[in-house]
């Protein structure tokens, strides 16, 4: 069956924006797109405003949405905040997580997000045992995105060490009692539940379905596969150079997406010298982990050998600056980061707030902050990377851009706000970039089924399910 939608406006990767673009959807698939139709079709759905293609929050840990506003406030650290966080962890189980989950992925559907990477690592009962299913959590945080109308990668995350330090066993740290659930105790363990949720992930049951264990869901899974499984590995101070090593020929004999975290805080620098010799990107690299399938999450702390090592790989690397700045990590090295042939993408990480174009405009805003120099990312460049190029980090490549063939995920961003009243076709597109919120998302199509429809949840009362599944696991 195909459909047709009308755009007012439409980007279409170029440097501008096209008017009256017609977008014929069959199934989850752009069949055609035809620009220069003035006048819209009676048998076509219209979208006014700006219609580009659905933006890709490439680095999400969806329980830290019940932190928002609880963590904020008074000084501290990045290693405070984390005692914080794991209070939060702590009181997660899987009817729990599902209603976390499913309400913070239907909030990045307002915000015009179509696919999201979940760097999942709640994996077990709290003292670390695991649950009768030992992918109870990793099924529900699946169940949570296909029934919020999201596409997800989830990146089933490798967490074996409580830390790094040079007076520890080969250099770690035991696990803290809070950390016992992410762990699966030796890295080939991990390697085998892994390999079991891609599988379960991937069966045409269990991916037709509604999340039959969770009353109270409705299915609305598109045509095709909505969710894939990938790796992480947690860091360098969670990983040790040889489990690194198993994680990274578990994503290559898969082909699947492998993000890590890395260089988030100068003390992670520091603590990875001391017992490695070594910064986090070189022992990573050294596990032939940097690859053009590899996604370093935010790389704030990067040397110059490290800079080299990415560009010559071709890895990428996902910023979050409100999750950056909230925690007080720094200001990542985006130019150098691009200079040296890395493509970048974003994420709303700890969802302090989310908001991509927020993340995107940061990425660039920060930028002149540093360097006194403004126009270091053109908007064309800045919404390539919150669209393909996430898309792109996680998996989908066949994502984030509006051609024919390509994945029918995409938004529109309503013009006639007070952020973005009175602006015209040719600005249309930095407007939106350097101006708009996530509350100026109209319409969000994902693989060809309308999910958000004039700035609501098609089907979620999304306010609601937050301030249920938030109070469940906050006290």
């Amino acid at each position: 069956m195909t459909a047709r939608y009308w755009c007012e406006l439409a980007w279409l990767g170029g440097h501008d924006v096209e008017a009256g673009v017609m977008l014929e959807v069959e199934g989850d698939r752009i069949a055609a797109v035809t620009p220069g139709v003035l006048a819209r079709p009676e048998d076509a759905v219209p979208l006014k405003g700006l219609t580009v293609p659905a933006l890709a929050n490439a680095h999400s840990h969806a329980f830290h949405r019940a932190l928002r506003g609880r963590t904020h406030s008074g000084r501290g650290t990045f290693w405070t905040w984390r005692d914080l966080m794991y209070r939060v962890a702590a009181r997660l189980d899987p009817d729990r997580y599902y209603m976390l989950a499913r309400a913070t992925f239907a909030e990045m559907t307002l915000a015009g997000i179509g696919v999201v990477g979940e760097f999942h690592y709640v994996h077990h009962q709290p003292g670390g045992g695991a649950y009768e299913d030992p992918n109870a959590m990793g099924l529900a945080v699946a169940a949570a995105a296909r029934d919020a109308g999201i596409r997800l990668t989830l990146l089933d995350t490798l967490y074996l060490h409580g830390g790094l330090d040079p007076a520890a066993d080969r250099g770690y740290q035991p696990l803290r009692p809070e950390q016992a659930r992410f762990s699966d105790g030796t890295a080939e363990q991990w390697a085998e539940r892994a390999g079991d949720l891609a599988a379960a992930v991937s069966d045409p049951a269990t991916r037709a379905g509604p999340a039959s264990d969770h009353p109270g869901t409705t299915s609305t899974t598109t045509a095709g596969p909505t969710v894939r499984v990938g790796a992480a590995v947690h860091s360098v101070r969670a990983v040790d150079p040889p489990s690194i090593k198993v994680a990274v020929d578990w994503a290559r004999e898969r082909g699947a997406p492998l993000h890590f975290h890395a260089s988030e805080q100068p003390a992670e620098n520091e603590q990875c010298l001391a017992v490695h010799g070594r910064t986090p990107t070189v022992v990573i690299a050294e596990a032939n982990g940097l690859s053009a399938d590899s996604t370093l999450v935010h790389a704030t702390h990067t040397t110059e050998r490290d800079l080299m090592l990415i560009g010559e790989a071709g890895a990428r690397c996902c910023l979050c600056p409100t999750t950056e700045r909230d925690l007080a990590d720094g200001v990542g090295p985006a130019e150098a980061l691009a200079r040296a042939g890395s493509q970048l993408c974003v994420g709303s990480d700890s969802h302090a707030v989310v908001d991509l174009f927020e993340e995107v405009r940061a990425v660039e805003l920060d930028q002149r902050a540093a360097s006194h120099n403004r126009g270091v990312f053109s908007a064309q460049e800045l919404a390539s990377m919150a669209t393909a190029c996430g898309y792109r980090s996680l998996g989908w490549a066949d994502g984030g851009v509006l051609e024919q063939g390509a994945l029918a995920d995409f938004a529109t961003v309503g013009l006639d706000s007070v952020r973005l009243a009175g602006t015209e076709d040719s600005c249309a597109l930095a407007a939106t970039i350097f101006a708009a919120g996530a509350g100026d998302v109209r319409h969000l199509v994902v693989g060809g089924r309308a999910v958000v429809r004039g700035g609501a949840h098609t089907y979620i009362d999304v306010a609601s399910e937050l301030r249920a599944s938030i109070g469940e696991v906050v006290s």
